[in-house]
Formats: structure tokens, C-alpha cells, sequence
């Protein structure tokens, strides 16, 4: 049986025929697009998705700090920059 991640879902079907309706209804929820009772895709509010990529921006970053805190290091004097 699969997870499906959401309280929301609507199926493909109703997606096509009332696309504006789903997204009144949706508020700031993300909803599980359903084909044959499995969740085929997720719709996200554009303020979640672009939270999600920022915390994603972060954790790839974090993980380059930690890759690269071991070195190797360069020397540099102030005056050389």
C-alpha cells in the first residue's frame, strides 16, 4: 500500500474538470493528485515549493561546509588579497 503524504487529495479526473475550484479549496495545504487511487503528484502552494528549494539551497550548503572543513587550507596575508 502506498503512503500518500497529504491530508488533501483530489483525483486526476476533478483536476481537469475544476482546476480553480481545487486551488480555493486547497488553501495552503498540499494536495495529492490521485490515479487509480495512487498518488501520481503533489500540488504545492508556490510559497511551500520555493521554501522547500531554499531548504534544500541550505542543506547542500551545510553539507559542502562539512566536506570541506578537513581542508586543505591556503595561506593567505591580508596583504595579498
Amino acid at each position: 500500500m502506498d503512503v500518500i503524504l497529504s491530508n488533501r487529495t483530489v483525483s486526476v479526473t476533478e483536476l481537469k474538470r475544476s482546476f480553480s475550484d481545487v486551488l480555493k479549496k486547497a488553501d495552503d495545504e498540499a494536495i495529492a493528485i490521485l490515479s487509480h487511487n495512487k498518488a501520481e503528484a503533489y500540488l504545492l502552494p508556490a510559497a511551500h515549493y520555493e521554501m522547500l528549494m531554499a531548504y534544500l539551497e541550505d542543506l547542500e550548503d551545510a553539507q559542502l561546509v562539512r566536506e570541506r572543513s578537513q581542508g586543505p587550507f591556503v595561506k593567505v596575508s591580508l596583504d595579498d588579497l
